[in-house]
C-alpha cells in the first residue's frame, strides 16, 4: 500500500455522491416514517464504514491506473458496477420514486443501490491489493445494505 492521491478513488467518490445528493431532494414517499427505527448498530457500521472508505480511496495511489496486466480486471469489475449503480440511479429518478423503487434490484442483483457501490468498493479493494479499503467496505455492506434488505422487508 503506497499513500497518495488517487485520482480514481476521486472519480468513484464523485460517481456515488452525485446521484445521493440529487437524491436528497427526491427521496421516495415516505421514506422518512422507514429512518425513525432503523437499527442503531447497522447505522453505527455504515456510518463508520462510509468514513473510511471515503478517506482510503483518496488517500491510497495504488487504486490509480496502472499497466494492463489480469490485475486490471479487478478494476474493470469494479467501474462496470458502478457504471450499473448510475443506470439504477436513472431509472430510479424516472420513477414515480416510491419505497419499491428505491429499494429494488436490477440484473437480479437485490436492493442495488446499496448493493452495486459496496461490491465496486470491495473491486476496488483487491484491485488496488488494499485490505484496509476491503475491511472498510465490508463495514459499510454489514451497515448499508443491512438497513436497505430490513426497509425492503418492510415494505413488502
Amino acid at each position: 500500500m503506497h499513500l497518495g492521491f488517487s485520482y480514481v478513488g476521486l472519480i468513484f467518490l464523485v460517481m456515488l455522491m452525485a446521484p445521493n445528493l440529487l437524491w436528497t431532494k427526491r427521496q421516495p414517499q415516505g421514506y422518512k416514517d422507514y429512518v425513525n427505527h432503523e437499527s442503531k448498530l447497522l447505522l453505527a457500521f455504515e456510518r463508520v464504514g462510509e468514513a473510511l472508505v471515503t478517506v482510503l480511496v483518496l488517500i491510497f495511489r495504488d487504486f490509480n491506473l496502472s499497466p494492463l496486466s489480469p490485475w486490471s480486471l479487478w478494476l474493470a469489475g469494479s467501474f462496470l458496477l458502478m457504471v450499473l449503480y448510475e443506470l439504477w440511479w436513472v431509472r430510479y429518478f424516472r420513477s414515480e420514486r416510491t419505497m419499491a423503487d428505491f429499494y429494488s434490484s436490477i440484473l437480479g442483483i437485490p436492493v442495488a443501490g446499496a448493493t452495486l457501490p459496496v461490491i465496486a468498493c470491495l473491486l476496488l479493494a483487491v484491485y488496488g491489493k488494499n485490505p484496509l479499503l476491503f475491511a472498510a467496505g465490508v463495514l459499510l455492506g454489514i451497515g448499508h445494505i443491512g438497513i436497505h434488505l430490513r426497509h425492503r422487508r418492510e415494505i413488502q
